[in-house]
């Protein structure tokens, strides 16, 4: 199989039956895909080999998603342009509540689960580094990155470095890097 065909053709993206993509989009034919209705993808992005987008999940332009990320979308998960996403990176819109006040899982009755959600928005020009999760209703403002195995809780600062578990501040980042992009 060549590298052409490793990638879902116009044809076939349009019978996965995405709300909208643009031009250029390459998608892994190992790539799955939970409620492609509600998604919407500009132009110029690929989305590599085993990840998994469920829901509600909006991608902007010039994006890559590297293999193994998942994105899950009950709240809403929006990549704005020039965003991305390194290998087995992990975005949780909607979350179990882990603190003992319920049961946890998908085949409990709904009435004993509580479920913590919220939007996840990563703005222009940020990224994640590989083995990132971030958590419901985070935004990672525009410019930031976070190293290898972070975990996001909370919004992180526009044009900044973090890392951890936390994610903690570690440096600014140059904002003279959008010259290579006009």
């Amino acid at each position: 199989m060549s590298s052409n065909n490793s990638f879902l053709n116009k044809k076939e993206l349009l019978e996965m039956g995405f709300a909208s993509f643009g031009n250029n989009v390459l998608i892994s034919r190992k790539a799955s895909f939970y409620g492609a209705d509600k998604m919407n993808i500009g132009d110029n992005v690929r989305i590599d080999d085993f990840c998994i987008l469920s829901g509600n999940i909006t991608l902007g332009s010039n994006i890559h998603i590297s293999a193994y990320s998942a994105l899950y979308g009950a709240f809403g998960i929006e990549l704005k342009d020039y965003s991305g996403i390194s290998p087995r990176c992990t975005l949780f819109s909607a979350s179990d509540d882990f603190s003992g006040d319920s049961l946890i899982g998908p085949l409990v009755a709904e009435e004993f689960q509580k479920i913590i959600g919220g939007k996840i928005i990563l703005e222009k020009y940020s990224q994640l580094g590989a083995n990132t999760i971030v958590l419901p209703n985070c935004t990672i403002k525009e410019g930031s990155v976070t190293g290898s195995m972070t975990l996001v809780t909370r919004t992180l600062d526009a044009w900044k470095i973090f890392h951890g578990i936390p994610a903690k501040y570690i440096k600014e980042r140059k904002k003279n890097l959008l010259n290579f992009i006009k």
